[in-house]
């Protein structure tokens, strides 16, 4: 992933308000069609300037060709709020975060964790992440949904790593149950994106607990009970179950590995 520093001069008279307003717009219709990547973004007033910087998939994230109908219409507000359209400034790349696909893989699948900020639709193939503009819109002309989506998946995540409330048990489900509504959200995403990319996409179902090594082997896929999707070889040295039929990928409880 790249930093760059997004510079925003005005040309005639504003107020903080009215800038504040239109820069902020712009970040979160960037933001819901993946260009950029995060939830808050601290924009500074000075020397006559605003300035932020972000965090982005690739180097080429903002170029206009990935914009969604809505970044438009936000770039094309900035006149209205007397601000001049932002110069971008890269800073470099991102030591601490993954290099994004850039590959055309032969299956994708929609994974998160509470620690990743990156996109949820992983490259199958090498489990990069995948900029989310470089996929035809999900909905409504950008991806808001899945971003949504992943936001609550990291928040029960995140619940359930804790473990210091009885809130850890209902995010447990959310994660691990395909009778859920954040499984049944996500498997819908899941069919969507495949439909629209036309390249088989799986769904990752979270697993723990269970009572011991040969019993986890031996459980059958939860959605449709197929007794043959355990695998021969961990995919990814991270999934040890795939159900074809129900596009779905899960791993033996981590209490038993």
């Amino acid at each position: 992933m790249h930093v760059v520093e997004l510079r925003f001069e005005c040309f005639d008279n504003t107020t903080i308000t009215a800038a504040e307003k239109t820069i902020n717009g712009l970040l979160e219709a960037y933001r819901a069609n993946g260009q950029i990547l995060g939830r808050e973004f601290a924009v500074a007033f000075n020397d006559g300037e605003f300035k932020v910087r972000l965090l982005m998939p690739e180097k080429s994230s903002l170029a206009k060709r990935f914009n969604s109908p809505w970044v438009q219409r936000a770039l094309c507000e900035l006149t209205e709020a007397k601000l001049l359209a932002p110069r971008e400034k890269y800073i470099g790349q991102d030591i601490n975060s993954e290099v994004s696909s850039s590959e055309t893989p032969s299956w994708q699948l929609v994974y998160t964790s509470y620690v990743h900020m990156c996109s949820p639709v992983r490259n199958g193939d090498t489990l990069q992440p995948i900029p989310l503009y470089q996929l035809p819109a999900t909905f409504n002309g950008d991806h808001k949904r899945i971003i949504r989506w992943q936001t609550e998946w990291q928040a029960c995540d995140e619940l359930q790593m804790a473990a210091a409330t009885k809130a850890e048990f209902a995010a447990l489900e959310e994660l691990t149950s395909p009778s859920s509504d954040l499984f049944r959200r996500g498997w819908d995403i899941r069919g969507r994106i495949e439909y629209l990319t036309k390249i088989p996409t799986y769904y990752y179902l979270y697993r723990v607990g269970g009572d011991n090594l040969a019993s986890e082997k031996s459980r059958a896929c939860p959605r449709c009970g197929n007794k043959e999707w355990l695998l021969e070889e961990p995919l990814l040295d991270m999934f040890h179950f795939r159900c074809d039929n129900c596009r779905i990928v899960s791993n033996i409880s981590w209490d038993h590995l």
